[in-house]
């Protein structure tokens, strides 16, 4: 009879040892899951510090486009209300005769001077005019057509007269050239 009492005994420490074999295995599952949970955590807060981090280097970047934008275009809409006051000083200076000149040489000077420092703080300021000539050849990037008429000698898209200088400034049309175009056929 003693014999079924040991066997008992260790049929209980057995499953004492199963049980506590369970409980770690139990435990390693639970704290393998942990795991994964604080990995997946980890990856997450990576993944959203690298995605803040970019966000930062465009946001970064864009300021530092637009500063530059600012500092090359910000002065457009004064250089474009300039233009007509170029375009009447020209006007002026072109029409000056030879007697004007000899009558009124220090006022016509002045009027030179004034239209030179004109283009000087045109030049400065990145402004640049578009002088096409007669018989160039059309682009419409940087020329605006007032009209078209058939010349003879001439082919079609060719320049037959310029009304209006253009500007640039920098690498922005500020305003087209106002030029007449042959229509000619060929």
């Amino acid at each position: 009879m003693a014999e079924p009492k040991d066997n008992e005994f260790l049929d209980d420490i057995a499953d004492a040892e199963a049980e506590e074999f369970a409980a770690s295995l139990d435990e390693l599952e639970d704290e393998a899951v942990e795991l994964d949970e604080l990995r997946a955590e980890r990856d997450e807060l990576k993944d959203r510090w690298m995605r803040a981090l970019a966000d930062a280097e465009n946001a970064r970047k864009r300021g530092d486009k637009a500063r530059r934008e600012a500092e090359q275009y910000g002065g457009s809409k004064l250089a474009r209300d300039m233009l007509p006051v170029f375009d009447n000083m020209k006007r002026a200076v072109e029409a000056i005769t030879e007697e004007q000149k000899e009558a009124s040489a220090a006022l016509i000077e002045g009027i030179e001077l004034t239209m030179r420092e004109l283009l000087k703080t045109f030049a400065k300021h990145g402004i640049e005019v578009i002088s096409p000539e007669v018989g160039d050849k059309f682009d419409p990037n940087v020329h605006e057509a007032m009209f078209e008429a058939p010349v003879p000698n001439t082919k079609a898209g060719d320049i037959i007269q310029v009304s209006a200088q253009g500007f640039m400034l920098h690498d922005r049309l500020l305003r087209a050239a106002q030029v007449g175009v042959s229509s000619n056929p060929g």
